[in-house]
């Protein structure tokens, strides 16, 4: 099947170029606010955060058909010392936007990755009570669905499409899919990968959830597309997508990520805003990390 996909490097609190009710299927991971290691400074504070997840909430209901998923992978963040309530915040502005709330999906990294940090190392220093922090393997896949699902949708598709879209029972069943606790490696930094210094999530995550919830030959949408991930696996399960992107300097990451097999069976457009230009840290926190800022996914 031939797939179209689009990429506007710009800003996405308006997503002017994607007409309403015309996407069937939402999968992002939008940046960590302020992490100390992926995107120290990115926000001038939390409310600057807020704002832009409640103008891209508003839209997403725009855009999004009736009835049909919103999912975003994201955490709570430790800053200096302070949690942030990311995950009831966003569901809080979605709710406000429209959305139902469905669901929450617990991702679970390998613990074996996670070395033991200043954070919980501190109870081997003091092992006394209120010395205890753990530290966080998971993150959240939040469920968000635009009214309800009409399920005679399924009598106006062909056979073909339908047997296209079916979810796989084996993985369904046996890579535990019918959980709400996901265990998937999470996207290793090793030297030679193609999102190096990029927080990127796994493609196990959007391959799942597109399965789950849009139909062959619908159309996926990702307001924070980073590296292409999402739109990657879009095109291979033969779903259209749009991305937008900040930082127009991940153009050839994207080009190389959608580079494969499937040149002759789909094509990618860019189209760049004013909006579009480098995501910039304030010059603090840029003396202060060691990691540079770039998009999520």
């Amino acid at each position: 099947m031939v797939t179209t996909h689009h990429v506007v490097f710009g800003d996405c609190k308006n997503m002017m170029e994607v007409s309403g009710e015309s996407v069937q299927l939402v999968v992002t991971s939008p940046p960590y606010y302020n992490a100390p290691f992926d995107y120290p400074g990115l926000f001038r504070d939390y409310e600057e955060f807020l704002e832009l997840i409640h103008h891209v909430s508003l839209d997403l209901f725009r855009i999004l058909a009736p009835g049909r998923i919103a999912c975003f992978v994201t955490d709570d963040m430790l800053v200096k010392g302070e949690k942030f309530p990311v995950v009831a915040d966003i569901t809080r502005l979605m709710l406000d936007a429209g959305f139902r709330y469905r669901d929450r999906i617990v991702w679970v990294k390998p613990k074996g990755y996670v070395r033991i940090s200043r954070r919980s190392g501190v109870v081997l220093q003091h092992p006394y009570p209120m010395y205890y922090y753990p530290d966080n393997i998971q993150e959240s896949i939040l469920i968000f669905q635009k009214g309800r699902f009409d399920y005679s949708y399924l009598r106006e598709l062909s056979s073909k499409r339908l047997e296209n879209s079916k979810i796989p029972l084996d993985k369904y069943n046996g890579d535990g899919w019918h959980l709400t606790v996901w265990n998937i490696t999470n996207v290793l930094p090793l030297g030679q990968r193609l999102e190096k210094g990029i927080a990127a999530f796994p493609e196990e995550i959007p391959r799942r959830l597109i399965r789950l919830y849009s139909f062959h030959g619908e159309t996926v949408l990702d307001p924070f597309l980073g590296s292409g991930t999402t739109m990657k696996v879009a095109r291979d399960l033969g779903r259209n997508s749009w991305g937008y992107e900040i930082d127009a300097s991940l153009k050839k990451i994207i080009e190389r990520k959608m580079a494969d097999e499937h040149d002759l069976d789909s094509t990618i457009e860019f189209q760049s805003r004013n909006s579009a230009k480098k995501p910039q840290r304030s010059s603090r926190s840029r003396t202060n990390s060691r990691a540079r800022i770039t998009a999520k996914a």
